[in-house]
């Protein structure tokens, strides 16, 4: 699974302002750093945890994309969602001590590995720290509810253009192009976290190339028409 520990400081992470509260003084900068365990390679497939695996850890996504996905009874995959560098990983596991779903790297990634109790021990002393990991709970609720919104009222057009948006825009965040991104992910595993079959993921993209709206070489995408997009998630802004 996981194939290397290498020693990293918080203080000195270009990611610092993506996954740690800001406007913390040198003190408690460094007593963050304590927080980390190690630094750990993943390679492309493989699982950082596991569905019923113990919890102990938060993850912090250094480099590379993660998918976090549910497995059926039947066999099926369905992903859950996709993370990106500086985002956390293992939250589900703080409820039940569990893990309640799969953590797969989609290409060779890098995270910190951020033991909870001490993050727990530590954010009773900071509250910034405290309020961060509230902030990062809060967001994964909103996020769950966007893609209930998703599933239960869009079309397949709206469901796609509202997903390459939020990537995109997120990407940027992370001081890539705001509108050129590579997927990650395949398009099989976009349609199991749309609710889309794979064909419909791949017909509503080549009517988006058709109509000018994006440009696609394999798994390169560059957005050309940004507004159509938005304008299909949201008719009433057009």
């Amino acid at each position: 699974m996981i194939r290397q520990n290498i020693q990293i400081a918080c203080s000195s992470c270009s990611l610092r302002e993506l996954c740690m509260p800001v406007g913390l003084d040198a003190d408690e900068l460094q007593r963050i750093d304590r927080i980390v365990g190690s630094r750990q390679k993943v390679k492309r497939k493989e699982s950082i945890f596991q569905n019923g695996e113990r919890f102990t850890s938060l993850y912090a996504i250094r480099t590379g994309m993660f998918k976090t996905r549910l497995v059926s009874e039947d066999g099926r995959d369905q992903v859950t969602g996709f993370q990106m560098a500086g985002e956390i990983l293992g939250l589900d596991g703080i409820v039940n001590s569990r893990h309640t779903c799969d953590a797969v790297a989609l290409e060779d990634s890098e995270v910190c590995v951020m033991p909870f109790d001490r993050v727990e021990a530590l954010s009773r002393e900071i509250t910034s720290l405290q309020r961060h990991v509230h902030r990062i709970m809060s967001r994964e609720i909103v996020r769950e509810h966007g893609v209930m919104l998703l599933l239960g009222s869009m079309r397949a057009e709206e469901r796609l253009a509202a997903f390459l948006l939020n990537l995109v825009q997120r990407l940027h965040a992370r001081g890539f192009s705001r509108s050129e991104l590579v997927l990650r992910m395949t398009r099989e595993e976009i349609g199991s976290y749309l609710g889309l079959k794979l064909e419909t993921v791949s017909r509503t993209l080549s009517k988006f190339a058709d109509d000018g709206i994006v440009e696609v070489q394999h798994r390169n995408v560059r957005i050309v028409d940004a507004e159509a997009l938005r304008s299909l998630v949201n008719p009433s802004a057009a």
